[in-house]
């Protein structure tokens, strides 16, 4: 496509655009009075309008029915979860026996990592991105000091080449092959944070296992954004949070994968709860545990339904549109935004260097070479709401439910006089 950075240009792809009329099933925040340009879908999505008949209806179901919400709800709270796993199967690939929805991301791959970090004689190393998200990285080190490890010796990161800014599938591969038979995990950010990468997972799981690794991914930000097969990747394991692309609000319910063959390995260890126990026997009050025999094995306290439903919510959107839908208009959007900034740029002499390569999602990290953060305030104060990182970094992640050709083109000319001011 041949695109043009016009106004009309814009509003005719808008008018093309079957995904165009989500855009009203959100809420935007308002600067003067106007509906923000938003690009941080990749760190807080925006909120479904129908968002609030799914909490409100908890609430009248607590207010009216108390204890007997459990079971006698129009949606009983006691498997209330369950409800979550067959739309969220279809978003990463998976069976629904190999989902799970419960506590929060770091929480949950710790967890997992009690099944899947099993670390025996030589083969004790984790294999990981170079500078991957904190959270992940103070995961990593907290565990392999669990097992008695220094992290120095027990982490192996992935580097990139000198003066680059992305990683390049070889050298990640090249890694695999030469920890080898010491390597007992690979566990790497789906998609990178900082720069936008998609990794290639599939290639990167063949890779772990046929070393004899245990392969499982943080995929913060790739669910909701990226094509994603992970039962026949062959994926060990995964886990992600819901409020970037899920859009389901700040800090809500993570999510679990698990492959099932791993789902009936009765020497598979686990901490174990309350709400993995089979169905029909968890209100015996038996002392032996029984797991459920799903992904659900894994879950420990029963869960918290008001935090659930705005991601159910969420989910329903994503039920009726699918994911392919969403990726074929991400990947005009964001090309379309790559374009505006590539025209901004030569059209001012201004040095944007687009550090995020062609396997991407909907984000695009920039580097704004010679211009510093009073730009980023200076955007925000003009309605476009974006993430700054340092040192001179703008993320911008347009959400394809909410984001329109026309934001591109009008960020483009508020852009243009945020560096001319």
């Amino acid at each position: 496509m041949i695109f043009k950075n016009s106004l009309e240009f814009a509003q005719s792809l808008d008018k093309k655009d079957p995904l165009n009329r989500f855009k009203e099933a959100f809420h935007f925040p308002q600067i003067d009075g106007k509906d923000v340009i938003y690009f941080t879908g990749n760190s807080l999505g925006l909120q479904p309008k129908s968002t609030k008949k799914f909490v409100d209806e908890i609430m009248e179901d607590w207010k009216n029915l108390a204890v007997d919400g459990h079971f006698y709800s129009n949606k009983p709270w006691w498997d209330y979860h369950e409800r979550l796993a067959p739309p969220l199967a279809k978003v990463v690939g998976a069976k629904i026996t190999e989902i799970s929805v419960m506590n929060s991301l770091t929480i949950n791959l710790h967890l997992l990592m009690v099944s899947f970090y099993r670390p025996k004689g030589k083969r004790f190393k984790i294999l990981c991105e170079e500078k991957a998200f904190p959270s992940d990285q103070y995961m990593f080190q907290s565990q392999v000091k669990f097992h008695g490890y220094n992290p120095d010796d027990a982490i192996v990161e992935i580097k990139k080449r000198e003066g680059e800014h992305h990683w390049h599938m070889e050298d990640v591969l090249n890694k695999i092959q030469e920890v080898g038979n010491e390597l007992a995990l690979v566990l790497i950010g789906g998609v990178n944070y900082y720069n936008g990468q998609v990794f290639d997972m599939q290639k990167i799981t063949k890779a772990g296992r046929e070393q004899g690794a245990l392969v499982g991914w943080d995929l913060a930000h790739a669910v909701g954004n990226v094509n994603l097969q992970l039962h026949s990747w062959g994926v060990d394991f995964a886990a992600w949070c819901s409020y970037k692309y899920m859009n389901s609000g700040p800090g809500n319910a993570s999510a679990i994968f698990v492959h099932e063959r791993h789902l009936t390995d009765e020497n598979m260890p686990r901490f174990e709860g309350w709400w993995g126990t089979k169905k029909e026997s968890r209100f015996k009050m038996e002392p032996q545990f029984e797991p459920i025999g799903t992904a659900d094995s894994w879950q420990i306290s029963n869960p918290p339904v008001l935090a659930l439903a705005p991601y159910l919510a969420s989910l329903e959107m994503f039920e009726e549109v699918g994911m392919a839908s969403l990726i074929e208009k991400r990947e005009i959007l964001v090309a379309y935004l790559a374009f505006i900034l590539e025209e901004i740029s030569r059209e001012l002499e201004t040095d944007f260097e687009i550090i995020t390569p062609e396997d991407r999602g909907c984000q695009l990290s920039v580097f704004l070479h010679g211009e510093g953060k009073s730009l980023h305030k200076y955007l925000h104060q003009n309605g476009v709401i974006t993430d700054w990182r340092e040192p001179n970094v703008i993320r911008l992640a347009p959400a394809p439910f909410y984001s329109s050709f026309e934001d591109m083109f009008r960020f483009g000319q508020i852009l243009k006089q945020g560096i001319l001011n």
